[in-house]
């Protein structure tokens, strides 16, 4: 892939794949109009994502879908493809577009060596894109952090609660608690 040097668009962004200026080897990302490099993963990472999307396809109700490293459009200039995200089931099979923002009600980072993009960027990326919650699976510290209460003309979340073992998560879904789950299911 050959250096781009202004910022591009998520239109963009698809053609460059399209033509194959972006290849099926480049592992990447858009990000506030940046083509970014995704972060390799590691064991810890591919079992804390593995857990996780299985622990939430137990709980979300069946109007929904878990995504595992699928492309969330975040107009006009990010497609992110979050570790783990619930979008609307009706997109599981939908070949015509990737989902938006708004078919999307809860994203996961799995973090490890990316903890600071996750807890930087990337959470003001997903509140600006009024994601409604952000977990990220912090591997360092052994705990969840839950981010509710999206602000984006601000690019923060206004609740923040971190779980630890020995707490279960609340899995919000449109609002709703629809069930939980224990931090220790989700941590490799």
């Amino acid at each position: 892939m050959s250096t781009i040097t202004k910022p591009v668009t998520v239109d963009e962004y698809d053609q460059m794949i399209e033509d194959g200026t972006i290849g099926e080897n480049d592992h990447v990302e858009l990000w506030d109009g940046t083509v970014v490099p995704k972060m390799p993963k590691n064991p810890r990472h591919r079992v804390g994502t593995r857990k996780t999307a299985e622990a939430l396809e137990r709980v979300i109700p069946h109007v929904w879908h878990v995504a595992k490293e699928e492309a969330v459009v975040m107009k006009p200039r990010s497609k992110p493809e979050p570790d783990v995200a619930v979008i609307r089931a009706e997109l599981k099979y939908d070949s015509s577009r990737d989902a938006t923002a708004a078919d999307c009600c809860l994203v996961v980072e799995v973090a490890d060596r990316s903890l600071a993009d996750d807890q930087g960027k990337k959470l003001a990326g997903y509140a600006r894109a009024g994601i409604p919650v952000y977990w990220i699976i912090n591997l360092r510290a052994g705990q969840v952090e839950v981010y509710t209460g999206p602000d984006p003309a601000a690019g923060q979340y206004g609740n923040h609660v971190d779980y630890r073992p020995g707490q279960a998560i609340p899995v919000i879904i449109d609002g709703q608690v629809v069930g939980q789950i224990a931090v220790a299911d989700l941590l490799p």
